[in-house]
């Protein structure tokens, strides 16, 4: 088996990009999670950058084990000596020292020639050496890099101690091809690269900064720099997720080649960036976007249900995704749509599923997702009595609470037509007035799901609650909706008790009326 090294710089590279900023705090988070997702090697920060970056690094190399830490420093003294400082603590550290090697990079940028440069990348890698045996280092913008040149530099900097070299598509220029006979012309014309490891850092510029990585690995690198989602300068760098996923799905492909990351912490991982960040991915974004499982087309609902290998190559499990989720709309099947009445509880014959169906194209035409709650209604519509009352009615509540003060809550409903009075004491208002109305109904069904949302931003906005309950195994979800969340919560709950009750009602006489055989 050969090991693909995984180098994460979320934290130092992906929170560059605009909007992505993280304080200390957040990012000894997030290298928490990146340690139990398994990176090889996590690039805490630029040391040199700021006092914050400095005090980022140096907290995660005290508090991290396992993964190496890394500190990113620019080919001078004075930032190698700051990543050396922050790094003290690390049990395993390594410094990251680069310089352009680009002629555009050199001639602009730098404003020094190709000797200065060398003569750059060879003291500054020596100088590294004094803080630590682990000292990669990186060629920027390589792949617009004069090739002899390029080779010279990379032979010099492995000379005076580099133990791996850091090849990088800067500006997302490469394409696949071009990128992997780079990686085969440095294994070629380099005489001493077999003393260091070849690593990679794509750019997405151009949309091939996975491809560009994966390519290089199939051609002998042997390290990858990614990130998390993707992030990153510009169009961001190779996403880890998807390199990694790569290599585990097509071995038929990559042969031999492994990585020690434990796959099923991705989804957990991608999620708690997204928090951290407050930006999210698109949802048909690879490996861990929303839709990566989802389905709404009837032929691959009816394959997927089938057999999950028909329209999906990895397991949601895989990457510890919550599990495939299959989206009715108007290009679903009947299959799609039995499968969920069923997960809902409602065991139609096909006669009746026609029906429904029916009706549930019709309701898929004007909206772009049908929701569960759309699915009962249809439900009770074609098989209930249409004028069938609601069980239980709120006539009134009242709710005590402040500092200092026990919630307390009093409602008094109707339940079939008698009226019932109960009070009730809880954590919170909320918890009170619900806890007030089982007591009056005296059943304690097991609510399975609870959110509450602000539909507008303004402090007047409408509240929507939506809850989810199980009554005698009978599921039911409701939605309540006012500018009061204490009302909201209790007629959604009421609307889920409602909707339960008058389900396990339904299943029983359709039972009875199976059981004398008639219709």
């Amino acid at each position: 088996m050969d090991k693909v090294y995984i180098f994460d710089t979320t934290l130092r590279d992906g929170e560059q990009a605009p909007g992505f900023s993280m304080t200390a705090d957040e990012k000894l988070q997030m290298a928490h999670q990146l340690a139990k997702l398994g990176v090889d090697i996590i690039e805490a920060g630029f040391a040199a950058a700021s006092k914050g970056d400095f005090d980022s690094v140096r907290l995660i190399a005290s508090e991290i084990d396992g993964p190496v830490i890394c500190s990113l420093a620019r080919a001078l003294e004075k930032d190698i000596e700051l990543a050396g400082e922050a790094l003290k603590p690390a049990k395993r550290k390594r410094i990251h020292t680069f310089i352009a090697t680009s002629e555009i990079h050199m001639k602009y940028k730098l404003r020094m020639s190709p000797e200065e440069v060398l003569e750059r990348a060879q003291k500054a890698v020596r100088f590294a050496r004094n803080f630590t045996d682990d000292v990669e280092f990186s060629c920027e913008d390589a792949t617009r890099s004069q090739r002899d040149f390029l080779y010279k530099v990379i032979e010099t900097a492995i000379k005076a101690g580099a133990t791996v070299i850091n090849i990088p598509d800067t500006v997302g220029y490469a394409l696949p091809e071009e990128f992997a006979q780079l990686i085969e012309d440095i294994k070629n014309n380099v005489p001493n690269i077999d003393k260091a490891i070849i690593s990679v850092h794509c750019h997405d510029d151009l949309g091939m900064a996975v491809a560009n990585s994966l390519m290089a690995v199939k051609h002998g690198a042997r390290q990858v720099e990614c990130t998390i989602n993707g992030i990153g300068e510009r169009a961001g760098n190779a996403a880890l997720e998807e390199i990694v996923m790569a290599i585990k799905v097509r071995k038929d492909f990559f042969g031999d080649l492994y990585t020690e990351i434990n796959t099923k912490e991705l989804y957990k991982t991608s999620r708690l960036l997204c928090r951290i960040t407050g930006s999210f991915v698109q949802p048909n974004k690879a490996v861990v976007g929303d839709n990566a499982f989802a389905h709404e087309s009837g032929i691959h609902q009816h394959g997927v249900l089938a057999n999950p290998l028909t329209y999906e190559i990895m397991s949601p499990e895989d990457v510890g995704f919550p599990s495939t989720r299959i989206v009715l709309g108007k290009h679903s099947g009947r299959h799609a749509l039995k499968r969920r009445l069923s997960d809902l509880g409602f065991q139609l014959s096909d006669q009746e599923i026609e029906k429904v169906f029916e009706k549930f194209k019709a309701l898929a035409d004007k909206k772009k997702e049908v929701y569960d709650e759309d699915l009962e209604a249809l439900i009770y519509e074609e098989f209930m009595k249409i004028d069938e009352e609601e069980p239980i009615k709120i006539k009134h509540y009242q709710v005590q609470t402040g500092e200092n003060i026990l919630p307390t809550a009093t409602v008094v409903l109707t339940f079939n037509g008698e009226e019932r009075t109960a009070t009730s004491t809880g954590n919170g208002p909320v918890d009170a007035v619900i806890k007030a109305v089982q007591k009056a109904l005296g059943i304690e069904p097991k609510l399975l799901d609870f959110s509450i949302k602000a539909l507008t931003p303004n402090t007047d906005a409408q509240a929507e609650a939506r809850l989810v309950v199980e009554l005698d195994d009978v599921k039911a979800s409701g939605r309540g909706v006012d500018t009061d969340i204490i009302k909201a919560s209790i007629n959604g709950f009421v609307d889920a008790l409602n909707r339960a009750i008058m389900r396990k009602n339904y299943i029983i006489s359709k039972e009875k009326i199976r059981e004398e055989g008639t219709v």
